[in-house]
């Protein structure tokens, strides 16, 4: 027994030396100290409230690319990187060895086998079948027609009231709630109502915050320990299974519902309904009958893809406009030269294009016809008369790249490689790409990168200058480049357009604007803020 206590502290200290001399002999670019068993990610966890302006600040000291090790023992091993070139080298040129891989799939469980997680053929056939949907003519005018409607009939008049009341609104509620609306009419035809003038909790909408929580959490915390509280049920995962209960129930009931309302129509009546995604893909499943599975996860990734990332684009892009008044008066000046123009202009005829002859939009009754002549009339502008707004674009474009909705985007090398910036890669390593750094990065964007310049997307000619999908990375890059980028586009201007021409915003004083812990970049306190009316 002396013996063993003699000789204890030597062993102990040999060991410790063995496990130091493994990390670092398989660690060559390490991002940040190594403790002792807890590896690198005590910094991280007390930076947490911080991370993205934490792991830019990191990635910057370190040329842009370094090796995260996790706890002993776990599976937390990454490379990190904000090099535009390594990405455009993942994305683009080396795209098929750089995949979402099984433990993406399994971290973000909610969103099933649809197109953000799939890999191989399944994501090419998902691809395929949307790409043919979106960029319909038909589908088009749907979406413009119901953003439209939404922004006339339910968010100028809640905002009318808030201004009237003086009272302090949550922008970011509003928005979430606006787009949440907006999405599921565009997705399932349905409009649940969440925007009212009572703002009344939605269990469907609850659910997609929480699932996404949860999934964050499950980035920050070793799979095993995730992995048994989802055994035991209890804590964030207890929540995850709630959320993907609530709203597996609302999409496989919506799913039905649908089914059985087209399987009363007759063919020239489908032909007329409203064209949502759901009624689209089951409609036109060309010799394919896709399962409820299938339907199920193409609606949520939709709605993932088409709600969270509008909230957070509009929510930041109006708190840096309202900190810039030289660019706020830039922005109305574009916007209240188009709605001059848009009032000369007659709306009584809307055509589909693309192989439909109708004439007039299909509405289900003389009041929607009313109302459709009535907000068409210069209250809000359409796709066609946000397409010209350059520098709004601008400057959405600059919100997008301070503040991407998706911070953090990950990916499994198939095969070994080596990276544009010198750093090898093992078949398997997991390698995190900081959106949200590339947005900040010197290298990429100038000295002039911290700041709010919608010019820097203005060509000398006064038109939207592009810049490579693989620096401005908010929409994806390579293959993978998001399907829905221009939609997304002109519904923020449609929105951004419609507000700033009537309203003033002003942020409350001491509101601090600190991201969410959330896959999605949103405002953990949200956006509030006093409305008053243009003059």
């Amino acid at each position: 027994m002396a013996m063993f206590l003699l000789y204890a502290p030597i062993l102990a200290s040999f060991l410790c030396s063995l496990y130091l001399f493994h990390r670092r002999k398989h660690c060559t670019h390490p991002l940040l100290k190594d403790y002792f068993i807890l590896g690198m990610l005590p910094p991280v966890i007390f930076n947490l409230w911080r991370i993205h302006d934490f792991i830019t600040e990191v990635l910057k000291l370190r040329g842009g690319t370094g090796e995260f090790k996790g706890p002993w023992f776990t599976k937390m091993n990454y490379l990190i990187t904000c090099d535009s070139l390594n990405v455009q080298h993942m994305l683009c040129k080396r795209f098929d060895n750089y995949i979402k891989g099984p433990e993406f799939r399994e971290i973000f469980e909610p969103f099933g086998d649809g197109v953000v997680t799939a890999d191989s053929d399944t994501w090419k056939y998902f691809r395929t079948v949307l790409h043919s949907l979106i960029k319909q003519r038909r589908f088009e005018v749907f979406v413009d027609q119901t953003v439209q409607k939404k922004v006339y009939t339910t968010l100028i008049p809640i905002l009318d009231h808030a201004q009237q009341e003086k009272r302090v609104v949550d922008l970011q509620d509003i928005f979430n709630r606006f787009t949440f609306d907006n999405i599921c009419s565009t997705i399932v035809g349905h409009d649940p109502k969440c925007l009212s003038f009572d703002f009344p909790e939605v269990a469907i909408e609850k659910a997609f915050n929480e699932s996404e929580e949860s999934i964050f959490y499950r980035h920050v915390v070793p799979g095993s320990v995730w992995k048994f509280q989802k055994w035991l049920q209890i804590g964030q995962e207890k929540k995850m299974t709630e959320a993907c209960r609530t709203f597996d129930e609302f999409i496989y009931s919506c799913i039905a519902s649908k089914r059985e309302e087209l399987s009363k129509c007759t063919e020239e009546e489908t032909n007329e309904a409203p064209f949502d995604l759901l009624t689209a893909l089951i409609t036109e499943e060309r010799g394919r009958v896709h399962d409820d599975k299938f339907l199920r996860d193409a609606a949520f990734n939709f709605f993932v893809a088409g709600r969270e990332t509008m909230t957070s684009a509009l929510t930041w892009f109006f708190w840096l406009v309202s900190k810039h008044p030289l660019v706020e008066a830039k922005i109305l000046e574009e916007i209240r030269d188009h709605f001059k123009r848009n009032e000369k202009k007659n709306y009584d005829t809307v055509h589909y294009g693309h192989g439909f002859d109708e004439q007039h939009v299909v509405r289900q009754n003389h009041d929607q016809e009313d109302d459709l002549k009535q907000y068409l009339s210069g209250e809000v502008l359409g796709m066609e008369e946000v397409k010209k707004l350059v520098y709004l674009h601008g400057a959405l474009c600059e919100a997008l790249r301070l503040f991407p909705p998706v911070p953090i985007e990950r990916k499994q090398a198939v095969k070994a490689d080596v990276l544009p910036s010198g750093h090898g890669v093992n078949a398997d390593t997991m390698i995190m790409f900081s959106l949200y750094a590339m947005g900040r990065s010197e290298e990429i964007w100038g000295k002039d990168c911290l700041e709010f310049k919608p010019e820097r997307w203005i060509s000398e000619r006064g038109e939207i200058a592009y810049a490579p999908a693989y620096k401005f990375i908010a929409f994806n890059a390579g293959p993978r480049i998001c399907l829905g980028k221009d939609l997304a586009f002109v519904q923020m201007k449609m929105v951004a357009a419609a507000i700033l021409n009537k309203y003033c915003f002003k942020v409350v004083e001491g509101h601090v604007a600190t991201p969410t812990h959330s896959i999605v970049l949103l405002m953990k306190n949200g956006l509030e803020a006093r409305i008053t009316k243009r003059e």
